[in-house]
């Protein structure tokens, strides 16, 4: 599912401020700079809710709402599957989510209502506590877990999920799983050899996402060089690059997503950037904008998708 460059980037300001995702940018996507606004819409057509709770076993929420797509992985990856009622329109993985045309970034309370929740879990909220508030009124907890910075983030915010639904041992397993599987693909990396240079590409105003950026943490742990890093003097985390920076860097790896509204092929025919490195050697990867946006179970796939690139491109380089 895509989304706008303009919602990429709000998404990032939104994971910058919560301190990580078209036809351009995912969830945890990333951005340009304008902030998004959250409006919570009140009005009269309401969604067609879910038939019969779950039983509640234990005091655990029987009817979970999920207004964030990393939150929805998350919940079917600990086994609260059969806890949500109804995911948001974004919310595309796992096949069985229980997807509707809720918004994430326009909730609308009536048609959340309508679902009977007694937990909401959301990731975009710029104005504080409203939502919080809202969601209460309907007689809902609410859980709110913005765009992770760190990997000690998504830990947290695994776990917190699976004590809020009476998961913890599936969340405990999960964050195992995670943490085993991410460094057995960074043990798996050479341990010598000078690292590739990497430009990540967010949309075609040069947006990058520098090691300041959750994305960008991950690629350090591959062991690239970041071309985003010099230029992102202020550490926002996603600094805008321009053409002649680029060229200049010499990326021997450039990476865009499924997310933006062209392909390889069309950076490759970029004027002078037949020159590259990057390019000369075939190594402009696509990868699937979802996975790499969203900040939960998938990440070992994404992990494991670069660490194959980086073996590749090192191999012909």
């Amino acid at each position: 599912m895509k989304r706008t460059t303009s919602a990429l980037l709000a998404g990032v300001a939104l994971a910058l401020a919560s301190c990580g995702s078209s036809d351009t940018t995912s969830e945890a996507g990333t951005d340009t700079t304008a902030p998004v606004e959250t409006t919570l819409v009140e009005s009269s057509d309401t969604t067609e809710a879910a038939t019969e709770p779950e039983a509640e076993v234990g005091g655990a929420p029987a009817r979970i709402v999920s207004l964030s797509s990393t939150a929805t992985e998350i919940l079917f990856a600990i086994g609260a599957g059969d806890q949500v009622v109804a995911v948001d329109s974004f919310s595309n993985f796992p096949a069985e989510a229980p997807i509707t045309d809720l918004s994430a970034f326009e909730p609308n309370l009536e048609a959340i209502a309508a679902y009977e929740p007694d937990l909401v879990v959301y990731a975009f909220d710029p104005d504080g506590d409203e939502l919080a508030t809202a969601f209460d009124g309907i007689g809902a907890e609410a859980i709110f877990q913005g765009p992770a910075a760190t990997l000690d983030d998504v830990y947290a915010q695994i776990a917190d999920l699976g004590i809020a639904t009476g998961n913890e041992d599936g969340a405990a397993a999960l964050n195992a799983e995670l943490q085993s599987g991410i460094d057995a693909i960074v043990a798996s990396l050479p341990a010598d050899g000078e690292p590739l240079r990497l430009y990540h590409e967010l949309d075609e105003n040069f947006y990058s996402a520098s090691s300041n950026s959750f994305i960008g943490q991950l690629y350090s742990l591959l062991g690239v060089a970041n071309i985003a890093d010099e230029a992102d003097v202020d550490g926002f985390g996603y600094p805008q690059l321009n053409a002649e920076y680029i060229l200049q860097s010499d990326p021997e790896i450039i990476v865009i997503t499924t997310e933006v509204a062209y392909g390889a092929d069309d950076v490759a025919a970029r004027p002078g950037w037949d020159a590259m490195s990057a390019v000369r050697n075939g190594n402009v990867v696509v990868v699937d904008g979802d996975i790499s946006s969203r900040w939960g179970p998938r990440l070992p796939e994404f992990l494991q998708t670069m660490a194959d690139v980086i073996a590749g491109a090192s191999v012909g380089s």
